[in-house]
């Protein structure tokens, strides 16, 4: 399978550069185009590490609309609405994928499940202080989700991945650099256990840290394949 593209990873791109792309992706022949519905950094990251290049798109959908009891449910449900928000961005009509041979959507959702409660992003500095002051010296688990769509078949298929992640004791000093840094504000459950302040404190992770990182790599590979 070739992994090609025509934008960089770290590249957005509008819906009109897309549509625009794939008439170029006509004259040059260019055998799979693949779309990550996602802004992240770190799911960029590991789809280049697998190998593909991509373009970028991300959703822009209200997350907190979409509720459901169980955390498979949710991260299933939130990629689907996440996968029809972009297709609906780019309004590509048959026409237009008439030449092209396939085009990929993958698109992803994490969330992070404390004491059976499941946790999405923190919506101040002090829950994401109490989300990682419950992990310390304590377990959790993430949830995520992959759905791959090939945009020219209409081929769409899912799976949801689970990693239990244990910690030690995590210095109050550390996680007050944590919060004041920022960053665990952006990602579920206030959980970044690849930052190289809260990795020394991981105690034991069964599964893969990819999975954790927002984007399974096994699952997707499988997916990518099925839908080509």
């Amino acid at each position: 399978m070739t992994k090609e593209s025509l934008t960089r990873p770290d590249s957005p791109v509008s819906p009109s550069e897309f549509r625009q792309s794939l008439g170029n992706m006509e004259a040059s022949a260019t055998p799979v185009k693949i779309i990550l519905g996602s802004s992240s950094m770190p799911r960029r990251k590991i789809l280049a590490e697998m190998g593909y290049e991509f373009s970028v798109m991300a959703a822009d959908i209200d997350e907190k609309s979409i509720r459901k009891e169980k955390p498979e449910d949710l991260v299933m449900a939130i990629a689907e609405a996440k996968a029809a928000a972009i297709i609906s961005k780019l309004q590509i009509t048959d026409s237009q994928l008439g030449n092209v041979k396939q085009t990929i959507l993958i698109v992803a959702d994490t969330v992070v499940v404390y004491e059976g409660v499941i946790r999405e992003k923190p919506s101040s500095r002090e829950e994401a202080r109490r989300f990682i002051k419950d992990y310390s010296g304590g377990q959790c688990a993430t949830v995520s989700s992959v759905l791959v769509t090939n945009l020219k078949t209409g081929f769409r298929k899912g799976e949801w991945d689970r990693v239990e992640i244990q910690f030690h004791e995590i210095p109050d000093e550390v996680i007050e650099k944590l919060i004041e840094e920022g960053i665990v504000l952006n990602v579920a459950g206030g959980l970044i256990i690849e930052h190289s302040l809260i990795l020394p404190y991981v105690k034991q992770v069964v599964g893969a840290m990819d999975s954790v990182m927002g984007l399974p790599k096994a699952v997707t590979e499988k997916l990518i394949k099925e839908a080509l």
